[in-house]
């Protein structure tokens, strides 16, 4: 019972309170418009007082970045594959240049080992060392024997005509010479001329599959002994490929000064690593082939050349062209061009017409030489090409197309190349 007269009690009084607020609605209102503005002023001070939240600014930032990013992307003028292959492409390039750094960063106090590639067939041999003992030294564990690679050793004689100004080179043989074909052989041949001049250049013939070939050769270089001295004797050792470039197997340089010409010199020296000399630009000729086979009718155009290597002081060369037809090794025919006075790019547009029968033309050899005309001495050879029987590369190219075009002119550039290099391919044996 007082629990309830309590409640009733509290009721009685808020009745009494809202019905004085029912009476006065302005005092009402103004009242709660005083609560409301205290209150606004304490969250304004409680919000002054509260320290920023930077994590979630920074939050809705990146979340506003992201969209407008996301936005962007979809407007693009390419679809949403490419955009992921050109992401994909530039991640990958990025990775590329972060391992190159990597690498070179790791491996820059190693030295890098030079290695030399050759055909197979070719072996290495460790160089021994003279008086090691089983027993390394403190300090010496680890260490790797030298390697030397095998060249072979070549035999030569030395000799000078002092009444005639002549020096008499002769190439004898050859022993343990490096395997540089894939059957574990070679076809060597040594080449021979003087530095630095070059003027006379000599080769020994192609030995076949022979590793210890026999040459029995002797060349001779007409210099005044006062300027010998000057000069190194140069024998190289090339391994003969028809279907391209000769590979050389090594090489020996003597410098003049450093030998006693007074008696002949007979002895063995072992080969060393040489690179092959590079090779120069000669020029370029454009030839024109035609066969009628009914006929047996064979033109030869000669149109124009191009590039020709300079023989003379002022820069130029006087070219002409001349055309020798061989069958089994023989001349049979042989024709020139006119002589085209101070030019490197000459255009000579003359025809030459052999009879050749149809049984014939399989064995037909036709060699071209680009000369120097010198009205003092004797024509330099500039360059020399040649197709037919046993020709290979564009040689070969031109010869199968002029047979299997009867009738029509099939035209051709060849690249020339040096006198010795062509002769050499002729000389050897058709395979």
């Amino acid at each position: 019972m007082p629990c309830l007269k309590r409640l009733f009690g509290h009721y009685e009084a808020a009745d009494r309170f809202f019905g004085c607020l029912l009476r006065f609605p302005a005092a009402a209102m103004r009242l709660v418009s005083v609560a409301g503005g205290r209150l606004r002023r304490a969250a304004e001070e409680e919000e002054r007082e509260r320290p920023p939240a930077p994590s979630h600014r920074s939050n809705h930032q990146f979340a506003s970045m992201k969209n407008k990013f996301f936005n962007e992307l979809t407007h693009l003028p390419m679809p949403m594959w490419a955009v992921g292959a050109i992401v994909v492409v530039v991640l990958a390039l990025v990775a590329c240049m972060g391992f190159c750094i990597y690498k070179k960063c790791c491996n820059k106090g190693k030295k890098p080992k030079k290695v030399r590639e050759r055909k197979g067939g070719r072996g290495r041999r460790k160089k021994d060392k003279d008086g090691e003992d089983g027993d390394e030294k403190e300090g010496e564990d680890g260490k790797e024997d030298e390697e030397k690679e095998n060249f072979g050793k070549l035999e030569y004689s030395l000799d000078y005509n002092f009444n005639d100004n002549q020096l008499i080179v002769g190439i004898l043989q050859a022993q343990d010479l490096a395997a540089m074909d894939l059957g574990g052989t070679s076809d060597p041949y040594v080449k021979v001329y003087m530095l630095p001049d070059k003027k006379k250049k000599f080769e020994t013939k192609i030995q076949r599959k022979n590793l210890c070939p026999v040459f029995n050769e002797t060349f001779s270089f007409k210099i005044p002994y006062s300027e010998l001295g000057g000069q190194t004797l140069v024998l190289q050792v090339f391994d003969f490929d028809r279907f391209g470039k000769h590979d050389v197997i090594g090489e020996i340089k003597i410098p003049m000064n450093s030998v006693d010409l007074a008696q002949p010199i007979q002895e063995w020296k072992d080969l060393v690593g040489g690179e092959k000399e590079e090779q120069e630009k000669l020029g370029d000729i454009c030839i024109s082939l035609r066969y009628v086979p009914t006929a047996g009718k064979l033109t030869i155009n000669i149109m124009e050349a191009k590039n020709l290597k300079k023989m003379d002081v002022g820069g130029l060369s006087d070219p002409f062209v001349k055309v020798v037809l061989q069958h089994n090794g023989k001349r049979l025919k042989k024709k020139k061009t006119t002589v085209k006075q101070n030019t490197l790019n000459p255009y000579f547009n003359e025809s030459f017409s052999f009879e050749i029968p149809f049984s014939q033309i399989q064995k037909i050899q036709v060699v071209i030489t680009v000369y120097d005309y010198d009205k003092l001495g004797s024509n330099d050879a500039i360059g020399k090409c040649w197709m037919g029987y046993g020709a290979s590369g564009v040689g070969l190219r031109h010869w199968s197309d002029m047979l299997a075009n009867p009738r029509r002119p099939v035209a051709q550039w060849h690249t020339l190349q040096t006198e010795e290099d062509v002769d050499a391919a002729l000389k050897a044996p058709i395979r």
